[in-house]
């Protein structure tokens, strides 16, 4: 299988290549086809659902959102990366930067230090920042994101752009909010999830 990469995203290794369960799937355009349909089963079951923040803020719980998002695609879904990559901490850290951000997180909402879409931003951002799986960070992130702020807050809801963000302009509009939070303004990535 040959992939070709657009901006922002993370190639992945033979090794982890390997783990594809659908074998016939040869361009990223199928990839994409046969993620999206396993994403919209798990967005359908998260969001008929409610979660407490405690709950949310759990590293098994993350790693579920994950396995679900793409179980029948990929075998390591909602395990840990075992590989560096072009961005987050190294592998080996992952766990412990993840306990890091939910300690912050649960800091930020005993606190009330920002309103709860800046929170549930925050921890997006954090997450995939840190990169925790080979495949999926963003998607998984966004998800991440939108579970939190159910759970602070029933009556708000983030709506990314409206689009996929898989390719196009909104996508670069997303990736330039995601650099600009990198660079410590995590605003234009609140405004763009709200739009």
């Amino acid at each position: 299988m040959k992939l070709q990469y657009s901006d922002g995203q993370t190639p992945i290794n033979e090794d982890e290549k390997e783990g594809l369960k659908i074998k016939s799937i040869s361009t990223m355009g199928e990839l994409d086809q046969f993620e999206q349909q396993n994403i919209e089963e798990a967005m359908s079951w998260f969001f008929g659902r409610s979660f407490r923040t405690e709950q949310v803020l759990e590293v098994a719980f993350i790693q579920s959102v994950h396995k679900r998002m793409f179980k029948n695609v990929w075998t390591w879904a909602g395990s840990f990366r075992l590989s560096e990559k072009n961005l987050g901490v190294p592998y080996y850290l992952i766990r412990q930067n993840v306990q890091a951000l939910l300690d912050d997180c649960r800091f930020w909402i005993s606190q009330e230090t920002f309103p709860p879409e800046e929170i549930a931003i925050r921890f997006k951002h954090r997450l995939v920042s840190i990169h925790l799986f080979p495949n999926g960070n963003g998607r998984h992130s966004r998800l991440m994101g939108d579970i939190l702020l159910k759970a602070l807050d029933e009556n708000q809801t983030f709506t990314w752009g409206q689009k996929t963000l898989r390719r196009g302009e909104d996508r670069q509009i997303y990736l330039h909010a995601l650099r600009m939070a990198d660079a410590g303004d995590i605003h234009p990535l609140v405004d763009f999830a709200k739009s």
